[in-house]
């Protein structure tokens, strides 16, 4: 674990030091030096061979620092210096070489494959005409290997950005298939569904001035649901109108669009629920009151709008308690009625459902007989922070 972590760091040390501006100076500046020295420290005459030396060993090393903004006269003049120095003086300027050996890297990592041919021509040239040893040949290696690596690092690159275009345009290909998806199951829940939800509205409508006879407590059913139809036929269009958000809506249309629900509005569902049903439905809140995260909060409202549904199908007029706490790392929901304690008898897409939201959002359900009777829905629902 230590040796990776030390590899690591010296590689990510490595390349801030490469992206430092000022290190192409810098280096040229060493090395000229070391140059300079080489050529003094091997005893030449004044006359006539040393400042022809000198001038090459700065030659073989100062452009090193333009190497940034001129890469190819840099390098045109690092192997010129060090192709001279043997072939004028029969002198190595072993200084010269790493500024050489850069330079042929960048010429190879970042200009075309013909350049980098061109730039291995004159040390070609040189190892086929030299006959004072195996210098030639070393020297024509060592720039090939240099030119090869920076090419080799070019094609990565291009690989890696050509992978990720791919990539790219897979994303793009699975989001438009996924809107084309979206944008069917729409239009045939729209087909399917709303015709029936408006067919059930318009008769109980009907219902309510056309029966003989019809007590004031039927009529406030009828007129419960019809209101009920219209609002699952609201947000039912609402979702139609989430799943086809890759056609451009109309003016209209997305004006009339509205947020989805939240734990602030329980009060009105909970009101609602009480309107429908004549029965005591209470809301009960514990704890700190905060705004939460809002997928979180819709999926909240969905359980206990389903747990409601499911009272007033399986327990109707019976009471209702619906109860959330808000803890520190979680949010607890309880809804218990006063029923038999039966519930659904095999588990329909409201309980699924239910158990489904919970699931996305991390937490726990539990669905059942109540200890002390009636039917319980408790859920457990994870708190991104504190929310207290």
């Amino acid at each position: 674990m230590t040796g990776t972590w030390t590899w690591s760091a010296a590689r990510a040390g490595v390349r801030r030091a490469a992206s430092a501006r000022d290190l192409p100076l810098l280096a040229a500046t060493v090395l000229a030096v070391a140059a300079l020295a080489e050529v003094t420290g091997q005893g030449h005459d004044p006359e006539p061979e040393l400042p022809g030396l000198l001038a090459l060993a700065l030659g073989a090393t100062v452009p090193l620092a333009f190497v940034r903004s001129q890469l190819l006269l840099t390098a045109t003049a690092l192997t010129a210096a060090a192709l001279l120095a043997p072939l004028t003086y029969g002198q190595t300027l072993y200084a010269g070489l790493p500024a050489l050996a850069a330079s042929l890297y960048l010429v190879g990592r970042r200009g075309p494959g013909r350049t980098a041919v061109l730039f291995a021509v004159p040390f070609t040239a040189y190892a086929l005409t030299d006959d004072s040893g195996p210098y030639g040949v070393v020297l024509l290696a060592g720039a090939a290997a240099a030119l090869t690596a920076g090419g080799a690092r070019r094609a990565q690159a291009e690989a890696a950005r050509r992978s990720a275009a791919d990539w790219a345009y897979a994303d793009t290909a699975l989001a438009h298939a996924a809107l084309g998806e979206r944008a069917r199951i729409a239009r045939e829940l729209h087909d399917i569904v709303a015709h029936h939800i408006s067919t059930i509205s318009v008769q109980a409508e009907t219902a309510r001035y056309t029966t003989p006879g019809l007590p004031p407590e039927g009529a406030e059913r009828f007129l419960a649901i019809g209101d009920t139809a219209r609002l699952a036929l609201t947000e039912m269009r609402r979702l139609l109108g989430v799943l086809r958000e890759d056609a451009p809506a109309e003016p209209a249309a997305a004006a009339s669009r509205s947020p989805q629900p939240g734990l602030d509005q329980l009060v009105t569902l909970v009101d609602e629920a009480r309107a429908a049903t004549g029965t005591a439905v209470r809301l009960i809140v514990r704890g700190h009151v905060t705004a939460l995260d809002p997928g979180l909060e819709l999926t909240a409202y969905r359980i206990v709008q389903e747990a409601l549904t499911n009272a007033r199908r399986h327990a109707p007029g019976v009471a209702v308690d619906v109860e959330l706490h808000y803890r520190e790392s979680q949010l607890a929901i309880r809804v218990r009625d006063c029923g038999p304690g039966t519930g659904p008898g095999e588990p329909g897409h409201g309980l699924l459902g239910m158990r489904e939201r919970t699931a996305m959002a991390g937490g726990t359900l539990r669905a059942g007989p109540a200890p002390a009777g009636g039917f319980l829905v408790e859920a457990s629902l994870p708190v991104k922070g504190p929310a207290v």
